[in-house]
């Protein structure tokens, strides 16, 4: 069993669910307070949807690994995963993921509404079949993984409001960004590993890395703006908007170091920034959103 939890790559999937319950708590229609709020949860819905988009989310870690079996066979960092290692049949893991993806579908369109199960299944479609096969063809696909990536908080949303807004459409964009420094990171510490399994990410492509630290240069500057849309919309107040341009331009500045110095140590300062980032942002946002 500890093997077969190990496909389902738990420590991203907690990430994947905060995201969603940041979703799920925007999406409330709630008002007065903390209890006015409180009043305003389904809580069985909510349940349902914190399980749907964990048995979905594991269900495409798992999926994700089955097909790439071959390639984590080559690299360090992954040969010691269940399948590449033999501590598990190919047969068995297949047919352990689609019993969590089918679950995860059922679990949010019948437990919640049609809309969260569509966009849970669309997030696992687009992962498999459009960003995983992508890997070895273009460093492109990280940016269509982060399509997929970005759907937990409209999950979420669309659980609780039973549609999706504009509100909903600006949780996804701060994730949507937040994953090319964060990901970016990952390939540039791991890039020969990444080339040895024929894996073309952009620091394999361009060794050099001067186009991955440009990117994650890029990326951070847009977080930036899109980080305070919260503010704007109403979703947060002021101390949220000192808060999220503080987060931004200590992020953003990580990266610069980074394309300053292009090393694997600034790298990893990256990486360790990002997982930071995430929790921090979000804290904000439901420390100070108006009424509570």
């Amino acid at each position: 069993m500890k093997n077969y939890i190990e496909l389902t790559k738990p420590r991203i999937t907690w990430l994947i669910l905060m995201s969603t319950a940041i979703g799920y708590f925007f999406g409330l229609r709630g008002a007065g307070g903390w209890w006015g709020l409180a009043k305003s949860i389904d809580f069985p819905a909510m349940l349902h949807t914190i399980a749907g988009t964990g048995l979905i989310a594991s269900g495409t870690a798992a999926l994700n690994q089955w097909y790439e079996r071959e390639a984590d066979a080559k690299m360090r960092r992954t040969a010691h995963r269940p399948l590449p290692s033999g501590r598990i049949s190919a047969g068995g893991a297949l047919l352990f993921a689609v019993a969590l993806s089918v679950a995860g579908f059922l679990e949010l369109w019948l437990g919640v509404n049609l809309l969260a199960g569509l966009i849970g299944a669309f997030t696992l479609a687009s992962y498999l079949f459009l960003y995983t096969p992508l890997k070895q063809r273009t460093w492109w696909s990280t940016t269509i993984g982060a399509i997929p990536g970005a759907m937990p908080p409209l999950i979420g949303y669309a659980a609780a409001a039973g549609t999706i807004t504009r509100e909903a459409w600006v949780l996804g964009a701060i994730l949507f960004l937040w994953q090319f420094p964060h990901f970016y990171a990952i390939a540039w510490m791991y890039r020969e590993d990444y080339a040895r399994a024929g894996i073309r990410m952009l620091p394999v492509v361009e060794p050099d890395c001067r186009s991955t630290a440009r990117q994650i240069v890029l990326y951070g500057l847009a977080l930036v703006p899109v980080s305070l849309a919260p503010g704007i919309l109403g979703m947060a107040g002021r101390i949220y908007i000192v808060g999220a341009l503080l987060l931004g331009v200590w992020f953003l500045y990580s990266g610069v170091r980074v394309a300053l110095e292009r090393t694997s140590v600034r790298a990893r300062k990256v990486l360790v920034t990002s997982v930071l980032y995430l929790p921090l942002i979000y804290g904000l946002m439901l420390l100070d959103r108006p009424g509570l």
